[in-house]
């Protein structure tokens, strides 16, 4: 076990996009982290490099949150190299791109995948760890909504079924886990190639003009603006639990 006194976050689906950008703030706060990610071992192998050159630990493991197993094991990989989790970052999810109006495009084995990453999974990543948050001083967990499961929107009608759950489970869990925090983030359209190579550069060079010309702020998500949100709920006010923060510029305010 390695020693050290830095606080320890596991970050899902860390390779890229909001989940290195959160690796990246946290690191640059002192926090030792763990992300994992399922294809793109290379890529998370990059976001430890920077992390360490920020002066802290930072370890890169391959893990499907649809496995149990695999959840299991990243808990006894973090603990076996610092011996501690004070906070867990839910962020690891999938879709399929589907219009909403065409029942047809989605199959049952199209729910059940998109329900397994990205509500199963948080499910046993949180059972995996909560043992070991509760010794925490201050523990919290963040799940990585989206708009799409408070306004019925976004990439198919089963993306958006899976985070209105994963956000009614948000609000389970914080009414029955504490002194463990739990609270989600729910962005908007967020720029970065997740969204671009789902919807085609076309789609979403106009789907992100049009929501910053419609938008009270004028503005879409980045990653970073993401990870500060998930920032302000691990090591903001130790008094919020159980809420589904919206960011989209306002985007829900004009529709």
């Amino acid at each position: 076990m390695s020693s050290s006194n830095n606080k320890v976050a596991i970050i899902t689906g860390g390779s890229r996009g909001v989940g290195a950008a959160t690796a990246n703030l946290l690191a640059s706060k002192g926090w030792n982290v763990v992300i994992t990610c399922t294809s793109s071992i290379a890529e998370a192998e990059e976001v430890v490099k920077k992390c360490k050159s920020l002066n802290v630990d930072a370890l890169a493991i391959s893990a499907n949150v649809k496995d149990n197993d695999a959840c299991q094991d990243t808990i006894k990989k973090t603990l076996d190299k610092w011996g501690r989790i004070d906070s867990l970052i839910n962020n690891a999810g999938t879709t399929k791109f589907a219009n909403h109006a065409n029942l047809e495009a989605l199959s049952a084995e199209d729910f059940q995948n998109i329900y397994a990453v990205n509500v199963i999974g948080p499910f046993q990543m949180v059972r995996a760890a909560k043992e070991t948050l509760l010794v925490s001083e201050d523990p919290s967990i963040v799940n990585v909504s989206s708009i799409a499961g408070v306004k019925g929107v976004g990439s198919s009608l089963a993306y958006a079924a899976s985070k209105g759950a994963l956000n009614t489970m948000t609000l389970s869990m914080a009414r029955n886990l504490g002194p463990i925090r739990v609270n989600a983030v729910c962005p908007g359209f967020i720029q970065g190639e997740w969204l671009k190579n789902g919807l085609g550069e076309k789609v979403y060079n106009a789907a992100m003009n049009n929501f910053e010309a419609t938008t009270p702020l004028k503005l879409t998500c980045t990653p970073e603006d993401v990870a500060i949100a998930i920032d302000s709920f691990i090591n903001g006010s130790k008094v919020i639990t159980g809420e589904t923060l919206i960011l989209d510029g306002g985007w829900h305010l004009a529709t």
